[in-house]
Formats: C-alpha cells, sequence, structure tokens
C-alpha cells in the first residue's frame, strides 16, 4: 500500500454543511484506503454526524474548532481574529505538515487569504491561481484564473499558463498540453491591453505548447487543454458555464416530458443521457486547487454536495502521488533562474 494522502476538510464551511461535507468524506475514505481525512469543526456536532454512517473508523479523525469564518466577513480580518475557526486551524494543519492539503466549501475569501498568509507561496510563485477542471467536448480543461486575481499583471499570467500545464500533464495525464488566452478574438492584435502584452511572452515561452487566444464559444469545445485569463473574466466564463449547463440540463428533461411519445423516447435514450450530463457536470471533477502554494488547497463551491466533497478530496490524492509542488518548483521556478 502506498503513502497515506492526509486531507484536513473544513466541517462547518458551505451552505450544506456539516451534512453533505460529512457525508462527502464517508464516500471518499470509502472509496480509496489511501486517504485519511482530518474533520475540522464543531467536535460534538461532526462526531454525532459520523454515527450514522459505516466506514473505517481509522480513516477519518475530528479536530475540533470553536469559531466559524462567515461568507460575508472581511477575509483577511476574519483570519487574523478568528484562530480557532474551522478554515484557520485546517490551514494550519497544512502548514505544519499534519496534512498534505485542504479542502473547503466557505469562505472563498478566507480560503485564498489564508492559503497564502498561513500555508504560504512557493518561493518565487508571484500570484497563486484557482485553477478549476472544466468539462468540455474532449474531456476537460483548465481554467486559470477563475477568481484569485483580478487584477492580474502580464508575469502573473505567464506563470498561470506555466502551473497549468504542469498541473495538466501531471494530474490528468495529457502531452503537451495546448495553451490558449482568452480573448475576443483569435488575431494577435486583438484584445486589451493586458492580453495584448501577454500574448507575445507566451508565444515566445519554451516551457509551454501555446496555440494563441480562444474565444469564449471555443472553450467548450476542447480547443485548448489550458485556457489561461485573469480572474475577472475567468469567473465570469466559470459562472457562465454552470448557468448554461443547469438550465440545459433542466430544459432537456423537461422537454422529454412534454408527451406521452417524449417520455417513452426518453426512457430509452435515459442511460446513455445520464452518462453524457454526468460527464458535462462540474461537481464530477471535484474542486479548485489553488497553484503555487507550500501545500494543496483546494476550494469547493459554496453549494457543494457530498459528491463535490468526495471528489475534491480524492483529486488531494493525485495531487500528491504525482508531487505537482515539487514539479512546479523545479520546471517554473528553477527556468526562471
Amino acid at each position: 500500500m502506498g503513502e497515506m494522502t492526509k486531507v484536513a476538510v473544513d466541517a462547518m464551511g458551505g451552505d450544506n454543511a456539516p451534512f453533505e461535507i460529512l457525508k462527502g468524506a464517508v464516500e471518499a475514505v470509502n472509496e480509496n484506503s489511501k486517504v485519511k481525512v482530518y474533520l475540522v469543526g464543531n467536535q460534538d456536532v461532526i462526531q454525532a454526524e459520523l454515527g450514522k454512517y459505516t466506514y473505517d473508523k481509522s480513516l477519518i479523525e475530528t479536530v475540533n474548532a470553536t469559531e466559524v469564518i462567515e461568507t460575508a466577513e472581511p477575509p483577511v480580518m476574519a483570519i487574523r481574529k478568528k484562530k480557532d475557526s474551522s478554515i484557520v486551524v485546517a490551514l494550519n494543519l497544512v502548514k505544519n505538515g499534519v496534512c498534505d492539503a485542504f479542502v473547503s466549501a466557505g469562505s472563498s475569501g478566507a480560503v485564498l487569504v489564508g492559503g497564502q498568509l498561513i500555508v504560504g507561496r512557493i518561493k518565487g510563485i508571484e500570484r497563486p491561481p484557482l485553477a478549476p477542471l472544466i468539462p468540455t467536448e474532449k474531456g476537460c480543461s483548465l481554467l486559470i484564473d477563475c477568481g484569485a486575481n483580478v487584477d492580474a499583471r502580464p508575469s502573473h499570467l505567464v506563470q498561470f499558463a506555466k502551473m497549468g500545464s504542469v498541473y495538466m500533464e501531471s494530474v490528468m495525464g495529457v502531452d503537451k498540453p495546448r495553451v490558449a488566452i482568452v480573448n475576443i478574438g483569435a488575431e494577435e492584435e486583438k484584445g486589451n491591453a493586458l492580453v495584448k502584452e501577454t500574448f507575445p511572452l507566451l508565444k515566445n515561452c519554451p516551457e509551454i505548447n501555446f496555440i494563441g487566444s480562444i474565444e469564449a464559444r471555443d472553450i467548450p469545445s476542447g480547443y485548448a487543454d489550458v485556457i489561461v485569463c485573469e480572474a475577472f473574466a475567468g469567473n465570469i466564463i466559470l459562472k457562465l458555464y454552470e448557468g448554461v449547463g443547469a438550465t440545459l440540463i433542466k430544459m432537456v428533461k423537461s422537454g422529454m416530458m412534454t408527451s406521452l411519445r417524449s417520455k417513452i423516447g426518453a426512457l430509452l435514450v435515459k442511460p446513455a443521457l445520464k452518462r453524457t450530463l454526468k460527464g458535462f457536470s462540474l461537481e464530477e471533477y471535484g474542486g479548485a486547487p489553488l497553484l503555487g502554494l507550500n501545500g494543496l488547497v483546494v476550494k469547493t463551491h459554496g453549494s457543494s454536495k457530498a459528491i463535490e466533497i468526495k471528489n475534491s478530496i480524492l483529486q488531494c490524492v493525485t495531487f500528491k502521488e504525482q508531487n505537482i509542488n515539487e514539479k512546479i518548483r523545479e520546471k517554473i521556478i528553477l527556468s526562471d533562474e
């Protein structure tokens, strides 16, 4: 049996905490015995809920935390004042080497700030980006950045491209990942000042397989493996992806119930349709890792259900086994020296 991956999970963060969080944790250890989960939060509540499940008791530990950082709280102040919050306590488990990774559906701002202040950036990394996998016609692509750095500089985007390439190659097994920058047209001279300044830097970067610009409409087709942008554009792309996907699924299901003939047809295509829709569901890909830190920090949706928590925990196993942080140090930092 390989080395165990230890994941600290914020049991109190998110719209569906703690119940869906704990359910996801139990499902993760039941699926993979190489992961151990440290559930951080109100110990009495956690242990009472865990009593409803069957699992290997050696694979889940509880760590008490008496405070919770709410979504509306100023992130920096909350991290500094609420030292016994589930987010701060869990991040310190990563910082101190007790755990390899941290997963939270809680306050995005607190997770981003805490990740940098407590876990810390890899030396040489200017800004850590949030990088979720998004479903495409050809599998999935990495959207980097989707929410951490709204006011990014060209040098930040170049590092995003390098880190994204390392992630897709090591975690997803993509050979020479195709990197593209989000733009309003395919021509090199198009775009805002940030895109125009970044484009030639990516074009002349030997560490990546840069293929040029990508328009938003080409993202779902899988035109690129790594989609580079600053967080403002990235977050809009991600939220639109989520909204359109949910609406289409709802409309398809509704359309199949309009007549007896459509209902019969729905029964016939249900297995194939279910597989297709599952592959295009964002929750199947887990959370968004905050790349470039000394440990793994994964942010999941605030509305995460058990399946996304489970997949976020399990993606930490691959991250550790592929030694992503060390590869980022070697391929990005050392290449810049």
